[in-house]
């Protein structure tokens, strides 16, 4: 069984029935939408044509936002009808990155993801969707795609309908019928500052990448208004991390060439290791809309999540930590050395799990990038050897790690930036790169310049203070690169 939609564009008149029925049905804030209606216009004065998109959750067949919810608040029900629990959402907005249909948004008062869930609790009593129900034009079908008497099966069996965005593989179980390819197609139409009743929202303020191409004088008139909801913590903890990898997989891929004393090189890797763990563990906690109820990544983890694997891998290792410097302490060298190496491999797992984290993120493209992996390991073994640096300044193989570490992550931002992507939203993300500004500085190209260019001339003549534009320059860079994945409109 799989309930699901199918919208008639060539009957929809575009009034808004749908979403004010839905609103007060689900009680929906002001300002958020379970489903909206998005108007396209195209051609010139007076030869204009004004297309309508019925936007909502897809109930997808293959539901990304599922997979990637580390506390199972999200479920596939044995109805096909993708379901939040709010009361087990801990916030993450995790599921907002994983949806490639902006069907998701956060109830700021209660700190829980909300969404079109098909007005289960009318369906399970046998009626229909609220939104069904208003329609003036009976443009809103609803029913069982898998019963081959229904009638939304029958209107898909015998026309050419159309899904959204189905390069993703989601298998979106709302189908439009007689709906404008540029409507439903994301950043096809150009986005003005004025929608036609208002403003458009400010939650992205940066202009429309020029070079990019749009549809010949179509524009988006009215759409609802989608929030960045990553923001600099996770930019942040993507430093941290790789702070805390990037020291332990040194201690055991160079050990004798940091140039170390013997007490410095036996501490440092595992306490720096340790510190920027817990300094991580932070940032993804108070990150958390409901910080106080992170512990339910325990109590209810999904293990499909990478969230919650990613966990997993830090608990892991901020324990290996402990357990290296306590070895020490206790005099047990040869033992601490030989581990080193679990805890190199466990640091390698804290540098690099964020990129099957974010190949579950099928709403952002510019994020599973293949180069993603790499680059990660590489940023740590930037940031490891920066951070170690001031106790080793005279040491040339410290240093050769550093260059060749900064010179291959400048190389592969720029790659990021520059090669030909597989999809529009990857490529709008990609242009959107060097817009993207912290304060006064243009983030991604500053990022670039500030963590590769200065670092490396000071490593030559003040190695002790390289770490520090290594570092800023690595922040503007994830800043950059974490804002722009969201910035591409998703409807």
């Amino acid at each position: 069984m799989q309930y699901g939609f199918v919208i008639d564009h060539d009957r929809c008149i575009g009034c808004h029935a749908c979403t004010v029925a839905c609103k007060a049905e689900n009680d929906v804030p002001v300002g958020n939408f379970r489903t909206w209606v998005k108007y396209t216009e195209v051609g010139t004065f007076p030869e204009v044509r004004r297309h309508f998109a019925v936007l909502r959750c897809n109930h997808c067949t293959h539901a990304p936002c599922v997979t990637i919810c580390p506390v199972n608040a999200l479920k596939k029900r044995r109805d096909g009808i993708v379901d939040v629990d709010r009361d087990a959402c801990i916030g993450c907005r995790a599921c907002m990155q994983a949806c490639p249909y902006d069907a998701l948004y956060l109830n700021d008062d209660l700190g829980a993801v909300e969404k079109c869930h098909f007005c289960a609790h009318r369906v399970e009593v046998g009626l229909e969707p609220a939104c069904a129900v208003v329609c003036p034009e009976h443009a809103i079908i609803a029913g069982d795609l898998d019963d081959p008497g229904s009638k939304v099966s029958l209107l898909v069996a015998n026309n050419m309908l159309k899904v959204r965005r189905p390069e993703q593989g989601t298998r979106p179980n709302v189908h439009y019928k007689g709906a404008s390819e540029i409507a439903l197609e994301p950043g096809r139409a150009a986005r003005p500052d004025m929608y036609l009743w208002s403003d458009r929202p400010p939650h992205k303020p940066e202009a429309w990448p020029e070079g990019l191409e749009t549809a010949p004088a179509a524009r988006t008139v009215l759409d609802a208004g989608h929030r960045v909801e990553w923001g600099w913590p996770v930019a942040a903890y993507l430093v941290t991390k790789g702070i805390a990898g990037g020291a332990a997989m040194l201690a055991v891929i160079a050990p004798e060439l940091m140039g170390l004393d013997r007490w410095v090189s036996r501490y440092l890797p595992e306490l720096l290791g340790l510190l920027f763990v817990l300094v991580t563990t932070y940032l993804l906690i108070e990150d958390l809309a409901r910080p106080k109820l992170f512990f339910r990544l325990l109590t209810r983890p999904n293990w499909n999540s990478w969230l919650v694997r990613g966990g997993v891998v830090l608990g892991a290792f901020g324990a290996m930590m402990v357990l290296l410097v306590a070895l020490r302490i206790a005099g047990m060298n040869a033992l601490a050395d030989l581990l080193r190496f679990a805890g190199g491999a466990l640091g390698a797992g804290v540098a690099g799990y964020t990129a099957f984290l974010f190949a579950q993120c099928k709403g952002r493209d510019l994020w599973e990038s293949k180069l993603l992996l790499p680059h990660l390991l590489i940023q740590a073994l930037m940031c490891g050897s920066a951070c170690l640096l001031p106790f080793a300044a005279s040491s040339a193989g410290l240093k050769t790690i550093f260059i060749l570490s900064a010179l291959a992550h400048g190389t592969l931002s720029l790659m990021e930036m520059l090669r030909p992507h597989m999809t529009d939203n990857a490529t709008q993300a990609a242009a959107f790169l060097w817009k993207i500004r912290v304060g006064p500085l243009l983030a991604y190209r500053d990022g670039i310049i500030i963590g590769v260019g200065v670092s490396l001339v000071l490593v030559f003549v003040a190695p002790w203070v390289a770490w520090i534009p290594a570092l800023a320059g690595l922040y503007l860079y994830e800043h950059a690169f974490i804002r722009a994945g969201q910035l591409p409109p998703l409807s």
